[in-house]
């Protein structure tokens, strides 16, 4: 069953390279969505496709690339949008 996860992750989780590993995983399961970070140091992820895929990908956002250092996972389970159709880092303007 096809669902969107979306996920703030908070810890140390910029400026060590956790955009591009949300994107590569997410990528590589077939995901798509969005990764940002936020204002207050956190970063936000946007994830539609299979249920177990997300679940997959959440269980490496849990962990995060090396450097990180994630300290908590604030997750929401939604109804899929099809608003995506690809896996993209999305920058600040």
């Amino acid at each position: 069953m096809k669902k969107r996860l979306e996920c703030i992750v908070f810890g140390r989780v910029q400026l060590v390279m956790f955009r591009d590993f949300a994107q590569r995983r997410a990528s590589r399961l077939g995901l798509a969505g969005t990764v940002k970070n936020l204002k207050d140091g956190s970063v936000f992820v946007t994830a539609e496709g299979e249920e177990e895929k997300l679940s997959l990908l959440l269980e490496d956002l849990k962990k995060g690339p090396v450097l990180a250092r994630v300290d908590r996972l604030e997750e929401k389970w939604l109804p899929e949008t099809s608003e995506f159709s690809d896996f993209k880092i999305l920058y600040e303007k």
